[in-house]
């Protein structure tokens, strides 16, 4: 057996964005912090205002970043990111070793740990959750873990995975929801409505919910590190309006405003009560475009989805043309984003130069492609959104560029997590949505551009394209996997299936009373060991 050492030469170096350095006057090996932990006060309630409502608190069902940013505080992972963006061990004891083919892992546990309910935290249950994440119905962490054949318990503390084949991004994907351990006697209790009450190894424990008014956690007396946690209560609210949330914040109402937009960024920068925390991006924006998504993900019937935007790649790339990113970025987001068009960024071990080589906006060729299609114009598309004020502005700069193109954009505003389930179900033509990333390239690709992807709304489907991702899957040679990558993204370019648009870049604020936040690039804000300080 031997080290997965190759994982932290993959995500450190280029990965290690300047933005997820200090944000603060601080940084210790868990990440950047902004107050030392001394300084820092026990007891009182912390309120986290959240960008949007999250959606089940299942690890296993979940799919949305603010649920993430929940389950920071509630259910912790095998592995974790630190500040540098490499994988670190979390509820494991050490980075996995492997077998000399590649075919079988196994990773050593902490021990003296137990679930919020108390009961032990051991190999059985670690077990128990993968295997869920793998073969529940409706598991969005099915293609995550596609590579895996089975886990089986060594002894208490050692769990043995077995492959089909070596698979590169494991050590990444424990480091989110499929390394999340769920308590044994509650997924027994709840089975499928463990979302309702879940219970975890975590630094707090689930209070109550109520739907789009607020998630209660509590601190823990079952976590291994409690002596670390400070708040007895953190309250999560949604709060989709961003001058809303900014209003709440500058109230002292909240004490920490998720995505802090740019046109706001220099205003509470100036605040003398408040604090601007900032990080880099993993992930993208993009619009998703139904191809083949008629009847639902479960089971994955594919059927033809009416209309030129669907059926023709031609009609896609006119679209695509259409829209002009630097512009996007300049009158939406006052040039403080990254306009895009790859899933990976640029400053990626895996990138290649070619990636930012995007389509020039171009509505002249965009008419062309589509008398060449042969389509009647202004071709209609209805635009699936958010319902939040940023993505009227985003749909609207979406609709007036299109025009120019020859297309006529409906925008057609939903709730955010009522979204999700329309665009899961195929109810819908085009939807405005984007990832906030993975460390690892295969986080941010499969999911959605594999056939059976447990994420891909779209049904997009080529043997080709799936051919390749399971390929740079199989490698840890780092070359090989960036070549392969290049063609990935070149040939789900040509696809369209979805068409990315920019890279955010998280803007967090919070009151000057409050320190200990962490925030990396993959757009968590981890507030589970923040407290007051002592001014």
């Amino acid at each position: 057996m031997k080290r997965w050492a190759w994982w932290a030469l993959l995500v450190s170096g280029a990965l290690l964005l300047a933005a997820c350095g200090p944000v603060g006057n601080n940084s210790s090996s868990g990440g950047s912090s902004n107050a030392p932990t001394g300084a820092l006060r026990n007891g009182g309630t912390l309120t986290v205002a959240l960008a949007d409502d999250p959606d089940q608190l299942d690890p296993t069902l979940a799919r949305t970043l603010v649920g993430r940013m929940v389950f920071t505080s509630i259910c912790e992972k095998l592995y974790d990111i630190n500040n540098n963006l490499q994988v670190v061990p979390q509820l494991a004891a050490s980075m996995p070793t492997i077998s000399p083919d590649g075919k079988t892992v196994t990773i050593k546990l902490r021990q003296g740990v137990k679930f919020n309910d108390g009961t032990d935290f051991n190999a059985a249950a670690v077990v128990k959750s993968l295997d869920r994440h793998r073969t529940l119905n409706g598991s969005q962490r099915q293609s995550e873990l596609l590579a895996v054949a089975g886990e089986k318990a060594v002894d208490d503390s050692t769990v043995q995975i077995n492959l089909k084949q070596p698979f590169a991004p494991l050590a990444a994907v424990l480091a989110d929801r499929s390394g999340m351990i769920m308590s044994p006697q509650q997924l027994d209790k709840l089975g499928d409505k463990f979302g309702t009450n879940p219970v975890c190894v975590g630094p707090y424990k689930f209070a109550e919910r109520v739907a789009q008014d607020r998630i209660v956690v509590q601190k823990s007396d079952q976590y291994y590190a409690k002596d670390k946690v400070h708040f007895d209560k953190i309250v999560y609210k949604p709060i989709p309006d961003d001058n809303i949330r900014l209003a709440n914040l500058r109230s002292g109402d909240i004490q920490v405003a998720d995505t802090i937009q740019p046109s706001d960024v220099a205003s509470v920068r100036n605040d003398s009560n408040l604090q601007l925390i900032t990080a880099g991006s993993l992930g993208y924006q993009g619009i998703s475009i139904n191809l083949n998504n008629t009847k639902g993900l479960y089971p994955a019937p594919t059927g033809k989805v009416p209309g030129a935007l669907a059926s023709d790649q031609k009609v896609r790339q006119a679209f695509e043309l259409s829209l002009d990113r630097q512009a996007l970025n300049k009158v939406v987001f006052n040039g403080l984003y990254e306009p895009t068009c790859s899933p990976i960024p640029l400053n990626s071990p895996f990138a290649t130069p070619a990636l930012g080589q995007c389509p020039p906006h171009d509505p002249n060729q965009a008419k062309t492609l589509l008398q060449q299609a042969g389509v009647k114009t202004p071709v209609p598309i209805e635009l699936m959104t958010d319902n939040s004020p940023v993505e009227a502005r985003i749909g609207q700069a979406i609709q007036s560029m299109a025009k120019d193109g020859g297309f006529a954009v409906k925008l057609r505003p939903v709730e955010f997590a009522a979204a999700l389930d329309a665009s899961d179900a195929g109810k819908y033509q085009a939807f405005r949505v984007g990832w906030s990333g993975r460390v690892d390239p295969d986080g941010n690709i499969s999911n959605f551009q594999l056939s059976q992807g447990s994420q891909n709304i779209s049904r997009a489907g080529d043997k080709a394209i799936d051919d390749m991702i399971l390929q740079a899957r199989t490698t840890n040679d780092v070359n090989q996997r960036k070549q392969l990558y290049g063609q990935i993204i070149k040939a789900t370019q040509q696809r369209d299936s979805i068409i990315y648009l920019y890279r955010q870049k998280t803007f967090i604020g919070a009151s000057k009373k409050v320190g200990g936040i962490q925030v990396f690039a993959d757009s968590l804000i981890r507030v589970a060991f923040a407290g007051n300080t002592a001014s």
